[in-house]
């Protein structure tokens, strides 16, 4: 054992600790955990946790079920919600890498998934950072079946509402994520009526995604001892803005941001052109994995705030891509935002995904089209046309269908991710369009 894993060993022992829950997440995104005694965790961290991976949404098949659970020992935080304020017995979390019993790691593992792509950017010499801004709305309940859910309040974007129910909310869910590590730089009331925004500071991809399972965890930990219901779905609402996650991302080699260059124009280098290049050739084949779900389309085509086309601009937010304005003397801090990411995606595989398309403009050196200088919300689709920007799939039945076609996706999940999420997505799609809605229901019951 390394030194970090002789610091989780102590602190279980100066902490109190007698329950230590092993996080990793399914194919699709969504948190699993087994908690063990304090007493196994040594065990754990030299030969791993042994479990039934055919009973993991796309982990394997029966006959190759048997898999392993290898706590990452340097993810290890106290849950601040499972330790008393009268000094009970405390409960602690570790992210997990899965790996086979031959000691490989799992082709089926979103978080080697990720590992894996930024292993290949680090051989080509970079470092990629991540920076999430995450929507979410809060509601008073859990809504019926058929039912609109009914917000916590009917503010508005940067409302400052004396005794609002949402700014009480951030306060508690931003000390619980900063007690666990997690620096917040903003938060604040979005523009639908109960959705809330809270910002994560910029970190390395890997510890950018283990901190958004994380935040999804405290924020319906919060909500939930709050007696209301949070939700990150992408489009709630018919009339009212989705979810997004748009994401700042930049390239490092080194201590030096590699999307800086003085005196260019933006000051964005050659190697950030290209990067941006890459996500913008690539975008329609991604959008099945940022963007995964049967609703993620309703956001992507409803506007506010979330682009439709396949383009960018220089500040411009009714992009897909945005380059921030320049801030003198700040070339560090130079990135991209890309605002297609919803808040409901594997963020996993979608980190993977963005890198493997901006790494793919830099090594196949992609020329970047000219920027969209215009509200590209407010032009027609024949005026689009005329400006070389192509729309983003308008389904995820669109979306599927690039993404069988696609290499990069392909080469980027690997095989078995690559099947299953394909195959996962045309079950859902299926289902979907099955579905009598409340739409034609309402439309059509009293006249036909």
């Amino acid at each position: 054992m390394g030194k970090q894993e002789d610091f989780v060993l102590r602190a279980l022992e100066e902490r109190d600790v007698r329950f230590v829950r092993l996080w990793f997440t399914d194919v699709l995104g969504f948190l699993k955990s087994v908690s063990v005694a304090p007493a196994e965790l040594e065990n754990a961290f030299d030969e791993g946790i042994g479990f039934d991976g055919s009973a993991i949404e796309g982990f394997a098949r029966v006959y190759e079920s048997d898999m392993l659970a290898h706590p990452d020992a340097s993810t290890f935080q106290l849950l601040p919600w499972r330790t008393g304020d009268d000094g009970g017995p405390a409960t602690a979390r570790m992210f997990c890498d899965i790996v086979m019993p031959d000691g490989s790691p799992s082709y089926a593992d979103p978080r080697h998934v990720l590992k894996r792509t930024l292993s290949a950017a680090a051989d080509k010499g970079f470092t990629f950072y991540t920076h999430p801004e995450i929507e979410f709305y809060l509601f008073k309940d859990v809504p019926g079946k058929g039912d609109e859910p009914v917000p916590v309040d009917r503010s508005g974007f940067f409302d400052h509402t004396a005794q609002s129910r949402g700014a009480d909310f951030r306060r508690e869910a931003i000390t619980m994520l900063e007690a666990m590590g997690i620096s917040v730089e903003f938060s604040h009331h979005e523009g639908g009526p109960g959705q809330q925004e809270i910002d994560l500071r910029y970190a390395d991809a890997l510890t950018t995604a283990d901190n958004i399972m994380t935040f999804r965890t405290v924020i319906r930990e919060v909500a939930l001892g709050q007696g209301i219901w949070a939700s990150f779905m992408p489009k709630p609402f018919t009339t009212h803005p989705g979810s997004g996650m748009h994401t700042h991302v930049s390239l490092f080699e080194g201590d030096r941001n590699a999307f800086f260059e003085a005196g260019a124009e933006y000051q964005l280098s050659k190697t950030g052109r290209q990067f941006i290049a890459g996500i913008l050739r690539h975008a329609s084949e991604i959008s099945v994995v940022t963007n995964q779900w049967v609703n993620s389309y309703k956001r992507l085509l409803g506007g506010g705030e979330a682009p439709s086309s396949i383009c960018w601009g220089h500040n411009n937010r009714s992009a897909m891509v945005r380059v921030p304005m320049y801030k003198p003397n700040k070339g560090q801090s130079t990135r991209i935002e890309l605002r297609t990411i919803d808040a409901a995606c594997n963020p996993y595989l979608a980190f993977a995904v963005t890198l493997a398309a901006g790494m793919k403009g830099i090594e196949e050196g992609y020329e970047l089209p000219r920027e969209a200088e215009d509200d590209v919300w407010s032009l027609t689709e024949r005026e689009r046309k005329s400006l070389g920007i192509s729309p983003l799939p308008k389904s995820l039945h669109d979306a599927i269908g690039v993404a069988e076609e696609s290499e990069l996706l392909a080469e980027a999940l690997g095989e078995h991710v690559f099947d299953f999420f394909l195959r996962n997505k045309r079950s859902e799609w299926e289902e979907y369009r099955t579905q009598v809605s409340a739409y034609e229901r309402d439309r059509m019951l009293p006249v036909l």
